[in-house]
């Protein structure tokens, strides 16, 4: 199996290349951004390139646009995405797309370099690999999405506005309802999004954390 390394931390990605190829993984080459990327895989024609989502040179998504170009250009290569975040809107992207060879694993969930070497199988395999933390909170997002989806369109408004930090005051006065009409969606909105009244547990707070997990 050959893989290409891309991380623009220099001991995760000499590291990671020492402990590949003592794993008998052939290290065709390593680089410390993105921009070099489609050119070392026309070059050397890697089974998997690994790529940290976040480099250089504004450390956001250079890893996705890079991975992304790959699978449109290369669509037999695998690519596996190794990083400190979590991007679920790329995870869910991926998920959705339906297709195989790639990964998408924390860096800080990885014990053993066996664990990485598996996934690199798998993923030349023809196999999706997803790291369980992300498919726990793809999970959670799903059931948060579906929960919002049962309030109307005002309700939905409403708790948007809650998200925001506005009070029942301040919302009424941007919709132009009264004090006593926000109240009454605010309570529907708890009604529909099943928040237990328990002392200790703070409705409204939970409301908007559903909010923001179904986004």
């Amino acid at each position: 199996m050959r893989v290409i390394i891309a991380d623009d931390t220099a001991l995760i990605r000499a590291g990671t290349a020492a402990l590949l190829r003592q794993a008998g993984i052939d290290v065709a080459a390593t680089a410390a951004d993105a921009t070099a990327i489609l050119g070392l895989v026309r070059q050397h024609e890697p089974d998997v390139v690994i790529l940290d989502i976040r480099m250089p040179p504004t450390f956001t998504n250079e890893g996705v646009v890079a991975a992304q170009r790959i699978r449109a250009e290369f669509p037999g290569k695998g690519v596996l995405l190794l990083s400190l975040h979590l991007d679920l809107n790329y995870a869910l992207e991926m998920v959705n797309s339906g297709e195989g060879r790639f990964g998408y694993l924390l860096k800080e969930r990885l014990l053993d370099i066996a664990d990485l070497v598996h996934a690199l199988h798998r993923i030349t395999a023809g196999d999706a690999v997803i790291d369980p933390a992300i498919v726990q909170a793809l999970m959670t997002r799903q059931r948060a999405a579906h929960t919002v989806g049962r309030l109307t369109a005002r309700e939905h408004e409403v708790l948007g506005l809650m998200a925001e930090g506005l009070t029942n005051q301040a919302i009424g006065e941007k919709l132009h309802l009264s004090r006593k009409t926000v109240e009454a969606h605010v309570t529907r909105i708890l009604e529909r999004l099943d928040i237990p009244v328990e002392e200790g547990i703070h409705r409204r707070v939970m409301a908007i954390l559903t909010f923001f997990e179904s986004r």
